[in-house]
């Protein structure tokens, strides 16, 4: 296993902000986003990508991206979409790539944190609330495969960030 780190989660779990936090305290690691990465490429916001394609399509640009991104090399801090972890094929990769953490937030935390968010394709409908917890209860075994499940509930973000840089060391 190479020396990289996978941050994994729902949507609005942390793994943005944790993603920058590492890479201030990594200066060796270079961090990736995922989703600004298919964003740059594409020339279009992710929102844009679901409603003049396809969620499908959003998906196969999403895998592609993510065989690029773990094709070689070392010390990248690798921040992916929320729904990215459930195709097995970028599971595997991941898990393969480097040591994946899954960030893992209580439904209310998620759904305060993303309550005015217009940017989340799949959370823009009457009852946002509702699918969250569905997206939740689907993908939370898939997440549970990741190599650690940090709880972030009840964690500062310095604490998590410390937690991850312990266990990458080791």
């Amino acid at each position: 296993m190479q020396n990289n780190i996978i941050l994994v989660g729902m949507p609005a779990s942390g793994k943005t902000t944790i993603g920058n936090l590492l890479s201030e305290k990594l200066s060796e690691y270079t961090l990736i986003d995922t989703d600004s990465l298919i964003e740059k490429t594409q020339g279009m916001k992710i929102t844009e990508i679901f409603k003049n394609f396809s969620e499908d399509y959003f998906r196969k640009l999403e895998y592609e991206t993510i065989q690029m991104v773990c094709s070689g090399g070392s010390n990248k801090i690798i921040s992916i979409g929320g729904g990215a972890f459930e195709n097995p094929n970028n599971r595997a990769t991941l898990l393969k790539f480097g040591k994946v953490f899954y960030l893992k937030s209580e439904l209310d935390i998620l759904y305060y944190r993303i309550s005015e968010d217009k940017t989340r394709p799949l959370l823009q409908n009457e009852n946002p609330r509702q699918i969250l917890e569905n997206l939740l209860s689907k993908r939370e075994k898939k997440k549970k495969k990741a190599h650690y499940t940090i709880d972030t509930n009840n964690m500062s973000e310095e604490e998590i960030v410390r937690f991850i840089i312990n266990a990458t060391n080791t």
